[in-house]
């Protein structure tokens, strides 16, 4: 059980987010490789004031895992960004739409506009993707699939729903395509065996015999993927 977050200003300023746990049987922090969130966890009858008294003296700890993580970055023009795991270097073009030459992302010129082209270009490119791994995995498994969401999720790369909808962060797109297809062959399974038990793993690796080191890919460096913000330059806030 989740409860809402707490802000130690003597952790500088970061929230915690607590989770309560029947099965937890002591306090532990974990720090998100995804986002940077940081949950402490603490078993279902324990105090809150001793929860927090743990989360302060893990300080040193903790300030070390935060400085670990990749620092966020707005890329301009000029800069790279990556696109099907490799980088491309943005320029500005007499071009419509934003599209790939050579190692070259085009697109059109404005600072003002950057971020919101390039995030519905990788949007796009991220949903053809997409629908192409799913519909190839779910005949394979012979289960269909209801449709294809996209969002900037930062908890999970991917999910599948009771009605069979499947939902996936469109920041897959930066990826190696080895890496996309698996969390897509991933979410199908689902369709199957709706858990993580040995009989999904088992559908996965009927799917994708070789998807080990691209689900190991997605662990090293998906938070580099998660530090890159697109529309920084715009004034915006930064996606939650």
């Amino acid at each position: 059980m989740s409860e809402s977050p707490i802000l130690l200003p003597e952790l500088s300023g970061v929230a915690l987010h607590l989770r309560r746990s029947a099965r937890a049987r002591r306090f532990s922090l974990r720090v998100s490789r995804i986002d940077g969130s940081v949950t402490l966890t603490l078993p279902a009858r324990a105090r809150l004031a001793d929860a927090l008294a743990f989360a302060r003296s893990q300080s040193a700890w903790l300030q070390a895992a935060l400085e670990k993580l990749p620092q966020r970055h707005c890329p301009g023009f000029g800069d790279s960004l990556p696109f099907e795991g490799r980088l491309l270097r943005i320029e500005a073009a007499a071009t419509r739409a934003p599209r790939v030459e050579g190692d070259r992302l085009l697109v059109p010129p404005g600072e003002e506009r950057l971020g919101a082209r390039l995030e519905t270009f990788l949007k796009h490119c991220a949903r053809l993707r997409l629908q192409a791994a799913c519909e190839r995995h779910a005949r394979a498994l012979g289960k269909p699939f209801r449709r294809i969401t996209l969002r900037d999720t930062r908890s999970r790369w991917g999910s599948c729903a009771a009605d069979g909808s499947l939902s996936f962060s469109w920041r897959l797109i930066m990826a190696p395509p080895e890496v996309l297809d698996y969390v897509a062959a991933h979410e199908v399974a689902h369709l199957a065996e709706m858990n993580h038990s040995p009989a999904f793993w088992a559908v996965v690796a009927r799917l994708m015999p070789d998807h080990a080191p691209h689900r190991a890919w997605l662990k090293r460096h998906g938070a580099e993927l998660q530090a890159i913000r697109l529309r920084l330059r715009e004034g915006a806030a930064v996606p939650h």
